[in-house]
């Protein structure tokens, strides 16, 4: 498992602070046999409004 650097932190509360959720940190994506390792993985739920009511994304 590689070292975070000095900004994982800070990037990571700043995407929570703006609405993002964290899902995976670090984020493994396989490829056959190998593995590869992402900073983080994030998500933003983006909401709609459709006649007065709102609907959130599955």
């Amino acid at each position: 498992m590689p070292a975070k650097d000095i900004y994982h932190d800070t990037v990571k509360i700043a995407l929570q602070k703006e609405g993002w959720s964290i899902t995976n940190d670090p984020l493994v994506l396989r490829y056959g046999s190998k593995d590869l390792l992402v900073d983080l993985g994030a998500k933003k739920i983006i909401a709609a409004k459709r006649q007065g009511t709102k609907e959130l994304p599955p």
